[in-house]
């Protein structure tokens, strides 16, 4: 692996669905992953939450916001009058016209952030969202709210998605990095400003063409920041619903066996279940 600095590695999608969450927790029990982020309108999340929470300590585990995969927790008449969520292409339209109606929208992330505490027994370490769906307009603002009244003075880390374009370049940047970054104009500062840690440089876009995940996987580790994070979408065989299902065992494969990896990955420490993980240490020395 090219680079020296650390990283986090922050494995998205916990609880979507079994092989998923069993690769999850593979790679985590051996080191092989700093965080990840639990879909907790799935259906799976209260039956899987206590494999992954005891490992907490070895992996941080929060919350994946979602508002575009599968049902929401509670009748949401304005984004999903059908009983589901809608792609994420209408939900950044209505975003950035003002039509998403942020009661409904606040209301929806308690419902998701009491979900994750019901099964997980703590509060989330961290908090990201389903294709960055938490940065968009109307939902950070919701989010960040909702946060603040239910953590006041908890150093929560909000991860955001986007980073310096000359750290993009050296990574040979997916088009849909550029767009990301540009809906998420503004986020780290509103996240920081409410009190809350946000990784500095961000990578982990795929096109999930038919390449090497080796190849992909060090790209992302070049220009890193004090504080980066680097997404990751491992699973085993799993369900063909996934459009992502045939590209996740490939990430699983990789993580697994590539050499020298838990060497290389920053673990924020655990702070016990009334606290997050403690997110506030630099970690670009080895």
């Amino acid at each position: 692996m090219a680079e020296a600095a650390r990283f986090i590695l922050c494995a998205d999608d916990y609880a979507q669905n079994g092989a998923i969450s069993e690769a999850i927790v593979d790679l985590a029990g051996q080191g092989r992953l700093s965080a990840t982020s639990a879909m907790t309108t799935s259906p799976f999340w209260p039956g899987e939450a206590r494999a992954i929470m005891a490992l907490r300590g070895t992996v941080a585990v929060g919350l994946h916001l979602n508002l575009t995969h599968g049902a929401p927790l509670g009748p949401m008449t304005g984004l999903a009058p059908s009983g589901l969520f809608p792609e994420i292409g209408p939900v950044i339209a209505a975003s950035l016209s003002c039509q998403l109606d942020a009661v409904e929208i606040r209301a929806e992330i308690d419902r998701q952030l009491d979900a994750f505490e019901a099964a997980a027994g703590a509060a989330p370490d961290h908090v990201d969202g389903h294709q960055h769906v938490h940065t968009l307009p109307v939902v950070r603002r919701a989010l960040i709210a909702a946060l603040v009244r239910r953590y006041p003075g908890r150093a929560i880390l909000l991860r955001t998605p986007s980073d310096h374009l000359t750290a993009m370049a050296r990574r040979g940047t997916v088009p849909k990095a550029l767009v990301v970054a540009a809906l998420s104009a503004g986020f780290a500062r509103l996240a920081r400003k409410a009190g809350f840690l946000t990784n500095d440089s961000f990578a982990g876009f795929s096109d999930f063409a038919d390449k090497p995940y080796a190849d992909e996987f060090a790209r992302f580790q070049r220009g890193p920041g004090r504080r980066h994070l680097v997404m990751c979408h491992p699973g085993k065989d799993g369900s063909t619903e996934d459009p992502i299902a045939a590209r996740r065992p490939f990430e699983y494969d990789f993580l697994k066996s590539a050499e020298g990896l838990p060497d290389r990955l920053w673990h924020p420490p655990a702070r016990g279940v009334a606290e997050p993980a403690d997110w506030s240490n630099g970690f670009t020395d080895v």
